[in-house]
């Protein structure tokens, strides 16, 4: 079983991702060949700081490597230390219809928004469909918004396979529950769009500072909130604390007693606790930056003899070697 899984350096990693997306995929290194790719390509269709893009690549390795990602278990590499996947994006976008571009979820939406339309961005699900076939991955883990780029795909794969001879996996979607849906600071899905975030590294004052001006109602602590599943810090405490601490918190807040002063102390210790172990590794790993660039470069050794081996199957299927 191979599993592929592509990290956009987009920023500051909060614990929505590591709830939603950093947690998930580490698990997934006990089922299968497991590989991971920083997806610097990508970053190009909106970001053009050449000297942010560099750091925000290696921020994310070194945010995934101190959240458990094991380099002896899974390769890891940056996606334009693997030059191969531009060709094949080609190759496979000589098939690919307009129309199933013109149908993407994701262009859509962010044009909307008011993000310049290129082609880096219209063509983004063909990029990602080398990204994908390039490793011959089985299984592609997504959220749901994602679903489709998978889907798409599999059509350029299927329709590759029928125009030239059987050269790719197809490969299928595994799609991630919203149980990890992580709400953001004023209520809203946590995201970096919204403002909202709780990052999982940061400085302890202005962290602290963040979860302390968590607005809450006027209700005085005697009061009985009968709501209190519906809070955000008790919602919070349940992915951080133990299940037993976080329940009798909820009993404390719903029968009446507990300040929403205390509550959210409680909520930063415990945040703050539940990170410990990662901001030591991830102090270490900063403090030994040519070890991090050695597991970089030995993963994308390790991509590169599988992508050297399929696009060589697709050259010689489309009548290029």
């Amino acid at each position: 079983m191979r599993i592929l899984t592509g990290i956009q350096p987009s920023g500051q990693l909060h614990i929505g991702n590591y709830f939603g997306a950093i947690k998930p995929a580490v698990e997934l290194q006990s089922r299968g060949d497991c590989t991971y790719f920083i997806a610097d390509y990508h970053s190009m269709t909106s970001l053009t700081d050449a000297a942010q893009r560099r750091q925000n690549s290696l921020d994310v390795a070194l945010d995934w490597l101190a959240c458990g990602l094991d380099p002896q278990k899974s390769v890891l590499f940056r996606q334009s230390d693997v030059p191969e996947v531009c060709e094949l994006m080609w190759i496979l976008g000589t098939l690919t219809p307009m129309g199933l571009l013109e149908r993407a979820n994701s262009y859509k939406d962010k044009t909307a928004k008011g993000i310049s339309p290129n082609f880096g961005l219209f063509a983004y699900p063909v990029l990602m469909a080398a990204d994908i076939l390039l490793y011959d991955a089985n299984l592609v883990p997504v959220g749901r918004d994602q679903k489709q780029h998978v889907e798409m795909t599999r059509d350029i794969a299927v329709k590759f396979n029928h125009t030239y001879g059987d050269t790719f996996v197809v490969p299928e979607p595994e799609i991630r529950d919203e149980t990890a849906l992580v709400p953001g600071l004023d209520g809203q899905k946590m995201s970096k769009s919204y403002d909202n975030t709780l990052p999982i590294f940061g400085d302890e004052k202005a962290l602290r500072k963040k979860i302390m001006g968590i607005v809450m109602d006027s209700r005085t602590p005697a009061e009985p909130k009968p709501d209190a599943d519906k809070n955000i810090a008790i919602q919070l405490l349940k992915l951080l604390a133990p299940a037993d601490v976080a329940a009798e918190t909820e009993r404390r807040l719903r029968e009446g007693g507990l300040g929403y002063g205390d509550l959210k102390k409680a909520l930063f210790e415990h945040y703050w606790t539940f990170f410990a172990p990662y901001r030591t590794k991830r102090a270490e790993l900063a403090g030994n930056l040519d070890h991090v660039n050695a597991i970089l470069k030995d993963g994308a050794e390790r991509a590169k003899s599988t992508s050297s081996q399929v696009l060589g199957r697709a050259r010689k299927a489309c009548g290029l070697g």
